[in-house]
Parts: C-alpha cells; structure tokens; sequence
C-alpha cells in the first residue's frame, strides 16, 4: 500500500511540474506589434492577388514570425524584408498552422514555394538563393491561386510598384 502511494504521488509531481512548465512558457509569449497590415499584390498568368501582409522588418519580428497562431485567414500573410539580400532559412518551430512559404527576389521575382509546410517541424526551409524577402501564406493558398516560382510580389519594398502599370 505504501508503495502504491508514493508511486501515485511521485506522478502527481511529475504531472504537476509538466503543467507549471507549459504553462510558464505560454505565460511568456509577450506579444509582438507588427504594426498596421499592408496591401501586397501576386501577378500571376492569369490574374492579381491582393493580401493584407503583417511586415516582419526587425530581428524581433521576423524571430517570432507566425509563432503561436491558431489560424491564418486566406487573404493574409505575413512579409519578412531582409536589409541584406541573402540566403534564407526558416523553419516551423512553435507555428501550429500549415504555411506556404514564398521565397522573394530583390526586384519582387518569386524564386521558390514551400508549399504547406509542416506545423512544429524543426526542418529548416532554405531559399536555395539569394533572396530579399520571404512571404508566408495559409497553407495551400498558393497552390489554390495558381502562384508559382517566376511570378511577381508587387509591394513598396520590393521597389515596384510602379512596374505594375507597364504589364
């Protein structure tokens, strides 16, 4: 009997700490103001795409990201400009909803799709070249859109905006 009860008891603790520890770390997500949502356009082939885009411009942002979401409604996204252009590597840790992730050149060209990628995984996702900025859809929202590598992110950081009226 003695047993029993210290081997339920010892449970309890350990169940008890677990809890205190989620909960602790939930309890310090502070949250992050990415500020206004803005206009970001795709052309594709056949038609414009327009989103509201959180900009995630600072380390800070861009190292929470969509961390902690429930949800990503489908004609929203977030925006990471990078002051350098270089390779990028993102990764899904503490993101709980599937995400298209859309690697972009300087000049707004769409260089590669990470096509719903995976809720949690530590998998790092490389732009596999020199990129300026990295959009992130809902997941399959690029697919469903018919948005493909080559097609152009029209937005004021990419610096071509005006471009759009010439095509």
């Amino acid at each position: 009997m003695t047993y029993t009860f210290k081997f339920l008891a010892t449970i309890f603790t350990a169940s008890c700490l677990i809890f205190v520890s989620a909960s602790a770390q939930e309890s310090d997500i502070t949250p992050v103001d990415f500020g206004d949502p803005e206009t970001l356009s795709i052309e594709t082939d056949d038609a414009t795409h327009n989103f509201l885009v959180e900009i995630a411009d600072s380390d800070e942002e861009q190292s929470r990201g969509m961390m902690y979401r429930d949800s990503v409604s489908p004609d929203t996204g977030m925006l990471f400009e990078y002051a350098d252009n270089t390779v990028v590597s993102i990764w899904m840790k503490n993101t709980g909803v599937p995400l298209d992730i859309i690697f972009i050149r300087t000049n707004g060209k769409i260089l590669k799709i990470e096509h719903s990628a995976t809720p949690y995984s530590l998998r790092s996702i490389v732009s596999e070249g020199r990129v300026s900025g990295v959009l992130e859809l809902a997941g399959g929202r690029s697919m469903e859109l018919g948005i493909m590598p080559g097609d152009i992110v029209r937005h004021e950081y990419f610096g071509n905006l005006d471009d759009s009226a010439e095509n």
